[in-house]
């Protein structure tokens, strides 16, 4: 194993860490996030620290601004996790109208619930949609071959339903009815 493989193992780790501390187990660190899911960098380091994982501020910035789907955000001397949350926080977005269609990534194995029950939140707040097939495609390959299913968002706000989007781009609703979904013919 190289350095470069070592490096890349660590920025891994720490991304992990930030999201399993910032968006569903705060309190494991010690950790009270805001309203908003904000919680100050110092805090958040020390808890690090002293729960056995240190991070240097340095790492943090660079995981933070290298992580391809952003997300985390900083602001001042606060960081946040963008979405996916399973604690509850209040992220402040607005409804916005979102465009035509949505698409969800996600495996063979789940379609026949998904058939019947539609896209839920499982234990997150909302569920996530991506503007774009490749996306969700990426989304749904991290847990095997990915099966894109098409959202009519459209249909869904004329129908009275909210979206917002994440400062990262993802798309989230509440839920999303079977009735709104194309699933791809070979499935």
């Amino acid at each position: 194993m190289n350095k470069n493989d070592t490096y890349d193992r660590r920025v891994v780790r720490v991304s992990k860490y930030l999201s399993k501390h910032l968006r569903h187990q705060p309190d494991r660190i010690g950790l009270v996030l805001d309203e908003g899911g904000w919680v100050e960098i110092d805090v958040l380091l020390a808890a690090a620290a002293e729960h056995g994982f240190p991070i240097t501020r340095k790492e943090l910035e660079h995981v933070v601004a290298a992580n391809d789907k952003q997300r985390f955000a900083i602001e001042g001397g606060r960081i946040r996790a963008s979405q996916g949350h399973s604690v509850d926080v209040d992220l402040g977005l607005s409804p916005v109208t979102p465009p035509p269609y949505l698409y969800h990534g996600t495996v063979v194995r789940y379609l026949d619930a998904i058939r019947a029950e539609g896209l839920r939140p499982m234990n997150r707040h909302d569920v996530h949609l991506s503007a774009d097939r490749e996306t969700a495609t990426r989304v749904g390959a991290r847990r095997g071959r990915p099966v894109v299913l098409a959202v009519d968002a459209g249909a869904m706000h004329r129908d009275g339903h909210v979206f917002h989007v994440s400062a990262n781009g993802v798309w989230l609703t509440r839920a999303v009815p079977a009735r709104y979904l194309r699933f791809p013919e070979r499935h």
